[in-house]
């Protein structure tokens, strides 16, 4: 028997500030930034699904993620490109394929939003 799952647990993000980046990720997602920083550097985003830990300790430019380790899922992609623009998110691409976009967190980290 196999103890290792076929899940995925959580992906860490790396970044510089942890109470501005919990803030930001809430508002983005549209949930209350409740919950504690854990250990001064960590912070679990609340999801329905997989985790996301955002983390100051592992936080250097050479950690900024350049291409997407995750993506958000929308029902709505024209809806969620215009909503990143009226928050003046940095998008790093147009609606690509008419399902998915790239855009860049406050740190530079590249995340992805796909229908």
């Amino acid at each position: 028997m196999n103890p290792i799952l076929n899940e995925i647990g959580a992906v860490f993000i790396p970044v510089k500030d942890i109470e501005d980046a919990k803030n930001w990720y809430c508002d983005l997602l549209g949930i209350p930034a409740s919950g504690d920083i854990v250990a001064g550097h960590l912070y679990v985003v609340p999801m329905k699904d997989n985790g996301l830990v955002l983390d100051s300790k592992i936080y250097s430019e050479d950690n900024l993620y350049k291409t997407p380790p995750l993506h958000f899922n929308t029902k709505d992609i024209e809806a969620a490109f215009s909503f990143m623009k009226e928050k003046r998110i940095e998008l790093v691409t147009d609606i690509e394929n008419g399902h998915w976009f790239n855009f860049k967190d406050p740190d530079g980290n590249v995340l992805m939003i796909c229908e």
